[in-house]
């Protein structure tokens, strides 16, 4: 799932059966960046599930925004959050992901590998000495 909204302190997107609450935003300076980095607290059925600290960072070397996505992986899905452009004063424009059984794509090449190891292992494809 995947959702374009716009945010501001205290609201909440729904995303996936997840709740997103933009709880704040913040200045932070970098080794060679500015970054405005938000918080996000995430929820699901009222219990806490993890807090996102996605950036928009501006590079001082080259004056190029930048974004960083905050992102929690687990075992049945992958969140994802990032910051897009300030829409006003206090609104931010947001993208939210959902992404359910990403991990599950690395245990099917790894099946597909066992396959193929076994296939290699297989005697009846050997060559029979004469």
């Amino acid at each position: 799932t995947e959702q374009d909204v716009r945010m501001q302190i205290g609201s909440v997107s729904q995303s996936g059966g997840y709740d997103f609450k933009m709880v704040s935003l913040k200045t932070i300076n970098g080794p060679n960046y500015a970054a405005i980095q938000g918080q996000f607290d995430v929820t699901k059925n009222g219990k806490p599930v993890t807090s996102l600290f996605p950036e928009k960072r501006i590079y001082t070397a080259s004056q190029m925004p930048m974004t960083e996505a905050a992102i929690d992986s687990g075992l049945t899905r992958d969140l994802y959050v990032s910051l897009g452009e300030p829409i006003n004063d206090r609104e931010w424009s947001v993208r939210i992901y959902h992404k359910p059984f990403i991990d599950w794509i690395w245990g099917g090449c790894f099946l597909m590998a066992l396959g193929g190891f076994l296939a290699i292992t297989d005697r009846r494809y050997r060559k029979k000495e004469a």
